[in-house]
């Protein structure tokens, strides 16, 4: 058994963090928490399902564990929670924390509707509590690297940017409401936030108008599996994003071998077992949960590690001219960032530059190669720095997902108007380096 609760010997002051929705989805969070022990401390996780909570309580002893949001939102050692609760909930378990004092983090999808997320940030602002929007592939060190470069200006300004994804999320174990899109379900409200967060960041945040497509052609699974989408900023720049969520051909072939989950063999198995309805999902997405055999192994390699999470935390070093990993780019997928004077694109161990003198890989070097929301908050209710994936921010990326969702069931471009930009602060730490 685990406990968090042991004091380390560092005097930094820490934040007590809570979990709602202590699922697969916050799994992940609950790792990071884990890891770094000298800035946060897990005090307490909810969960609705009784299997979940009775694991949950058999891993942390020490740590409080709660069947409601408002019951752990009342408790007072709580400073700050991380919200992993299906998506229709978010609104509601943010308003709840806000209103008791709380600190949040939410979850991708922000929430389901933009009415939501407006509710969101105006509670959050008038309990005086920082909101961060959490869990995109913006947080990334290649994305944020490439961000550095463009606000040098070496390369000039941005131009283009696409990024691609062909992944296997439809051929994943699925509960109810992950099929639901009315709930926030399915590739577009699911894979959309890490995609279209990125293209804000390395656009500057100012999306103008949108276009897309969204498709849905997979019997066994009612909800949509592809989007595609086409942005333009203020400055005339464009961004185009697209995820194919099918699981026939997956970027691993272009970017380097899958294994285990995501092979081609497994992916096949899968395909034919719901084709013809003999898939134990279930099972399968125990095995997830906490307590299951794939989530065990996580995070006995969690304890293992320092935080980073393959491209979206720390760069991963090979060897010259190895692919292999390189879909640890995971589900944003492959990127390219066309420049007044060059290109750059993920590589084999940082960001690859391409221009006048030719090509050159370099990587970023920050304070931060783990979980950044983590470090976001700890920073604006510690140290009074900035939340740069704010509840503005938040908004924005969401306002272009349903921008994007409006356009493919009207035909018409549609027009954006809860945009903010990059904070001029944003990874004032960071410094590019060559590898």
């Amino acid at each position: 058994m685990v406990t968090t609760a042991e004091e380390t010997a560092s005097t930094t002051k820490r934040i007590n963090i809570g979990v709602i929705g202590i699922g697969v989805g916050g799994l992940e969070i609950l790792r990071s928490v884990v890891q770094q022990p000298d800035i946060v401390h897990l005090a307490a996780g909810c969960d609705v399902v009784p299997v979940t909570r009775e694991r949950f309580k058999e891993r942390f002893p020490d740590v409080k564990v709660y069947e409601s949001a408002e019951d752990i939102c009342r408790d007072p050692d709580v400073d700050a929670v991380y919200i992993a609760s299906p998506n229709r909930f978010h609104a509601e378990h943010t308003i709840t924390a806000a209103r008791h004092g709380k600190h949040v983090m939410v979850e991708k999808p922000m929430a389901i509707s933009l009415k939501e997320t407006e509710q969101m940030v105006e509670e959050c602002d008038k309990a005086g509590v920082h909101l961060v929007c959490a869990h995109t592939a913006s947080f990334g060190l290649p994305y944020r690297t490439m961000r550095k470069i463009i606000d040098s200006g070496e390369i000039g300004a941005v131009r283009a940017i696409h990024l691609i994804a062909y992944t296997d999320w439809m051929l994943r174990p699925r509960t109810p409401d992950e099929l639901d899109f009315s709930q926030g379900g399915g590739v577009p409200y699911r894979q959309g936030p890490h995609q279209i967060d990125t293209v804000r960041l390395l656009g500057g945040g100012m999306v103008k108008r949108a276009w897309g497509k969204v498709g849905q052609w997979m019997p066994e699974r009612p909800m949509p599996g592809y989007y595609t989408a086409h942005f333009e900023f203020e400055d005339g720049a464009v961004a185009t994003a697209t995820h194919n969520g099918y699981g026939y051909f997956t970027l691993s072939e272009v970017n380097g071998p899958a294994a285990g989950r995501s092979s081609i063999e497994n992916l096949v198995r899968i395909r034919k077992e719901m084709q013809s309805g003999t898939r134990n999902e279930e099972a399968d997405k125990q095995d997830l949960r906490i307590g299951g055999k794939i989530e065990a192994q996580q995070f006995a390699d969690a304890l293992r590690s320092d935080g980073g999470r393959g491209n979206f935390g720390r760069q991963v070093a090979r060897e010259p001219g190895d692919r292999s990993g390189l879909n640890d780019t995971g589900d944003p997928g492959t990127i390219f960032v066309t420049c007044d004077h060059g290109d750059m694109r993920i590589g084999s161990q940082g960001v690859l530059v391409y221009d006048d003198n030719g090509v050159r890989e370099v990587t970023g070097e920050s304070n931060v190669h783990s979980r950044g929301e983590v470090h976001e908050l700890y920073d604006a209710v510690v140290n009074g720095k900035p939340v740069y994936h704010s509840g503005r921010w938040g908004m924005a990326t969401a306002e272009a997902i349903f921008a994007m969702v409006e356009s493919s069931q009207t035909g018409k471009v549609v027009e954006l108007s809860h945009q903010v930009p990059v904070h001029p602060e944003y990874d004032a730490d960071l410094k590019v380096v060559p590898i």
